[in-house]
């Protein structure tokens, strides 16, 4: 798959020895869309479909066979939604009365106030790097709750616009970043980008960007009510009814801090 990559336009190569004299930026023409969909054609085309040399067959009959020996059926994720949601980076946060703080972003929705200053363990929350508009709360039973900006009026962002933005306000001196700077920042970068989009390749990757979370973020709102439905009756705040023991708790695969 790597030597494929390296292939196409633009290339980084290895390492620079194999890079030679060849120019990335002057090369390169995929947008990260179109680069997305080459892969995805790569993998199910000629990836598993050509002789693997550790399998000594293609990779989709090797599948076969050990599909076809298997005494029940192979599982598959439900539900697409959650899956792709249980593969996305995860941060453990406290639930305090005024939401979720993440990235110097604040979350919030009425579901929280039933943790909100009862729970003092930190609580696994799950987020997409290229849509901060929306995260995802693993509740103490296991319930998967999408949580939004407290402020709705906030465009949906990338971490990477956000990293680039406190980047920014720290080389103008604001040593104290709020949620309001950041956001104006990111507007303010928006705005030179698209002035900027005819005249350099580094513009128009950074539009590449802004497009390309749209995309996702329009697939992600289309998709809330399926994740909504993942626990059909929210939690009761004033029930202290424990009759029915609680589930164990899911166990989330945290990565680096991303903060």
């Amino acid at each position: 798959m790597m030597g494929e990559i390296h292939l196409l336009p633009g290339t980084t190569f290895a390492n620079v020895a194999e890079r030679g004299n060849y120019d990335p930026e002057r090369h390169a023409a995929l947008t990260l869309s179109e680069l997305e969909r080459w892969l995805a054609i790569q993998i199910v085309g000629p990836y598993h479909s050509d002789i693997h040399a550790g399998l000594g067959m293609p990779p989709t009959a090797a599948w076969a066979q050990s599909v076809d020996r298997r005494p029940i059926p192979a599982r598959v994720p439900p539900d697409l939604n959650g899956f792709l949601v249980d593969l996305l980076p995860c941060q453990e946060r406290m639930v305090r009365r005024d939401g979720i703080r993440l990235f110097n972003i604040h979350y919030w929705d009425d579901v929280l106030s039933v943790w909100a200053g009862r729970v003092e363990t930190r609580l696994p929350v799950r987020f997409d790097p290229r849509d901060l508009s929306c995260i995802w709360l693993e509740a103490p039973d296991g319930t998967r709750w999408p949580i939004r900006y407290r402020d709705l009026a906030r465009p949906p962002i990338t971490l990477w616009e956000h990293k680039e933005a406190q980047r920014r306000l720290r080389e103008q001196g604001r040593g104290a970043v709020d949620e309001q700077l950041i956001f104006d920042a990111v507007e303010a970068q928006r705005a030179l980008v698209a002035e900027a989009v005819a005249q350099t390749k580094r513009a128009r990757r950074a539009v590449q960007r802004v497009a390309h979370l749209a995309a996702a973020d329009s697939t992600a709102r289309s998709s809330q009510p399926v994740l909504d439905d993942l626990a059909p009756t929210r939690p009761d705040p004033t029930s202290n009814d424990s009759s029915d023991p609680a589930p164990p708790p899911l166990l989330p695969y945290v990565v680096e801090d991303w903060s």
